[in-house]
């Protein structure tokens, strides 16, 4: 095989994974343009569709489909074959791909890179910031990062943060129009900011500890966010009550922007993991990152 024939099926299998050629030439570094053309000489040279494009969307044709099936097991052996070599270098190399949701780049991995860099010169991390689940096989992640109670069964996880604190905050500006409410079911009587899960779109009920047992209370309210940063900066504008991790609010806590609510009623989940799938090699610079994330 030609060196431009293998550049033209990595290509495909970027473009066909993230379903995007804006991403997938982000990812291989080169401009959507380059991998237009690249595309167009292998459906040419294959005569045959691969892909359906339009202006919003890229899927795959019946045969795009069949041949991804039968190169990415391909693509992962070359892959596994150059980390089998590199478990001989005294220093891991190599790119290790990972997706993460934003509070955990924000708070975890950003304080740490530049360290991680000096640790590990030869190692490259490709993050992507992402707050839906994501499949780590389909897309071709080596881990994520996930809060521990969101983590498949089928998942091999590490520990890579401490347990977090989950509180109500408000404005000042709020508490002052629509009073404090000092129990959880005084909630149901304010302007609650919920956040749904991504990856389900189910609006959860807050969790309380009330003299040491779990309660559920259901909130109401006029917006739902998925996403934690727009939720805060709902709360700092005084729209709402919202509920989040405190170690995510600390700085506006520490500085008067918002106020904990109903603090004695706060509960506390499992903290951030490291998670990969059992069906992937392990190889030597993923073992580095987990190593130093590790808790312990």
């Amino acid at each position: 095989m030609r060196a431009s024939e293998f550049a033209e099926f990595r290509a495909f299998v970027a473009i066909a994974e993230r379903q995007s050629f804006v991403r997938a030439a982000a990812f291989l570094e080169v401009t959507p343009s380059a991998l237009s053309q690249s595309m167009r000489q292998l459906e040419t040279r294959l005569d045959v569709r691969l892909l359906h494009r339009t202006t919003r969307s890229v899927s795959l044709t019946q045969a795009g489909q069949q041949l991804l099936d039968h190169l990415r097991p391909v693509l992962e052996g070359l892959e596994h074959a150059a980390d089998a070599v590199n478990d001989f270098r005294e220093t891991p190399t190599g790119t290790v791909r990972l997706t993460a949701p934003r509070v955990a780049t924000e708070l975890l991995l950003a304080p740490r890179l530049a360290e991680f860099r000096l640790a590990y010169p030869h190692i490259v991390l490709d993050i992507s910031v992402e707050d839906k689940t994501i499949d780590l096989v389909k897309g071709r992640f080596d881990a994520g990062i996930r809060q521990g109670e969101l983590l498949a069964q089928d998942m091999i996880a590490t520990s890579i943060g401490p347990q977090r604190r989950f509180v109500c905050v408000a404005s000042k500006a709020y508490i002052t129009r629509h009073g404090m409410p000092h129990t959880p079911l005084d909630l149901q009587k304010h302007e609650c900011i919920r956040i749904k899960r991504p990856s389900t779109e189910l609006k959860l009920p807050w969790v309380f500890m009330d003299k040491g047992q779990p309660l559920d209370i259901t909130v109401e309210g006029h917006l739902i966010v998925d996403d934690a940063g727009l939720a805060l900066a709902a709360a700092l504008n005084g729209a709402g009550i919202a509920a989040l991790a405190e170690d995510y609010v600390s700085p506006y806590l520490q500085s008067g922007r918002l106020q904990e609510v109903l603090p004695d009623f706060a509960s506390t989940r499992a903290g951030f993991y490291l998670y990969y799938s059992s069906r992937r090699h392990m190889t030597a610079a993923l073992q580095a990152l987990i190593t130093f994330l590790r808790v312990g």
